[in-house]
């Protein structure tokens, strides 16, 4: 199973940093990312295999999302299933 996770918001330093810590610590696998600057602003997408996730992908998505708000991003968290479902339709 994967998911995507997306970050947008005012580039600072380590926000790879923050998502990957809160990835490795739930046992989530990052298996791709791309990562761009666009003027000032940071903007990322993860795919990651949540097959191992220690915790339920709800309380997962709560984490970076409260990663996310400390940090002054939007962080958002969508199953796989999710996204495939709503681009065949």
């Amino acid at each position: 199973m994967r998911a995507i996770i997306t970050v947008v918001g005012k580039d600072t330093v380590g926000i790879l940093a923050e998502v990957s810590q809160i990835c490795s610590k739930e046992h989530v696998n990052i298996m791709d990312v791309t990562q761009s600057i666009m003027q000032d602003m940071f903007v990322m997408i993860m795919m990651v295999d949540i097959s191992s996730c220690a915790v339920p992908f709800s309380t997962l998505q709560d984490e970076l999302e409260a990663a996310g708000s400390e940090m002054n991003l939007k962080i958002h968290v969508m199953h796989e299933d999710i996204f495939n479902s709503m681009h065949r339709i």
